[in-house]
């Protein structure tokens, strides 16, 4: 078998049919779903996800008591069957000539790692695309092309070969926030060969109740949980002054600039804003010299800058005037 559709699901009923319905729309037929119910207390997506799973040995579904999203990843990796890897979360869905891209990939280079990008989903409008800046045709390392570590950290725009995962010891973070940073940049440094496909193959849809939109200020500090672990996995393999930088911009905009403006966004006095500051003077006292800081878009330019002078107000007041 090809592929294993990990579903990780919560308390989702409204947003699982469209995307079991995505899987079962794939050209490509050599596929597996593993749907993970994570302890649902809705009384409703539980029996959902063995109504959806009847009569279809394709699928299988698992029952566990509530671990977070990283844990009920690890239960359906471990439970997987296929060859490769396939995280779907439960309120976004699928091209459906996704698993059939991939699979022609596959079968011409067989690495360990395939990435690609995504559409974002706001309330039917699915218009804005990302792609990550990585090579296309041939396979790469990290060493190869330091700048993946810039890509987005998303667990589900990239599959992954079952047993480099299993066999890495890395595993998703339960109960934890950004377990995605925690989890895609370590396996990122230990695969073998990584290919980006530069197609929009995955659609990410945007809803209240996701991290980046959700309003509870205080549990951001565990972006800086996330960095302490993933700077601490670069410094015991004795990658980090290699990868330095990289990983310098990557605190940048995940720390200091998209964590700030979440919390800036609730609370323009909140304490944690003057925290991340302080953590990328810690951990990188030369952050403004980073030479990635040039990249950055003019938008990111200037909330930088507003940060740097803390002029929380004026970014707050920014965003309240974009209607964000």
């Amino acid at each position: 078998m090809r592929f294993s559709v990990v579903i990780p699901a919560y308390n989702v009923a409204d947003y699982l049919e469209k995307c079991v319905a995505s899987v079962r729309a794939q050209t490509c037929a050599d596929w597996e779903v593993l749907l993970v119910d994570d302890g649902s207390t809705d009384g409703v997506t539980g029996k959902l996800c063995d109504a959806l799973g009847q009569g279809d040995d394709r699928f299988r579904v698992i029952h566990q008591e509530n671990g977070g999203l990283g844990a009920a990843r690890n239960t359906g990796m471990e439970a997987a069957r296929g060859e490769y890897l396939v995280f779907l979360d439960s309120d976004d869905y699928l091209a459906p000539h996704m698993l059939e891209t991939l699979r022609q990939r596959i079968e011409a280079t067989h690495c360990d790692v395939y990435t690609f990008g995504f559409f974002v989903d706001k309330n039917g409008d699915t218009s804005e695309r990302h792609l990550d800046d990585l090579p296309v045709g041939i396979p790469f390392t990290l060493a190869e092309y330091p700048r993946l570590l810039l890509a987005s950290p998303n667990a589900w725009n990239r599959i992954y070969r079952r047993s480099f995962f299993l066999d890495s010891g890395v595993r998703y973070p339960g109960r934890v926030w950004f377990e995605d940073i925690r989890t895609t940049m370590k396996l990122f440094a230990l695969a073998q060969s990584i290919e980006a496909v530069p197609e929009a193959l995955y659609y990410y849809v945007v809803r209240q109740g996701s991290i980046t939109r959700n309003a509870k200020a205080d549990r951001n500090r565990e972006i800086l949980d996330a960095f302490d672990d993933l700077l601490s996995f670069y410094r015991q393999c004795g990658l980090y002054p290699r990868y330095r930088s990289e990983l310098c911009r990557l605190a940048i905009d995940h720390v200091y600039l998209a964590a700030s403006v979440r919390v800036l966004r609730i609370d323009r006095k909140h304490p944690l804003l003057r925290v991340f500051a302080d953590y990328m003077q810690q951990n990188f006292p030369d952050y403004r010299e980073n030479p990635y800081l040039e990249e950055l878009s003019k938008a990111r330019c200037l909330a930088f800058s507003l940060l740097e002078r803390r002029q929380y107000w004026a970014l707050w007041l920014l965003f309240r005037f974009k209607g964000q």
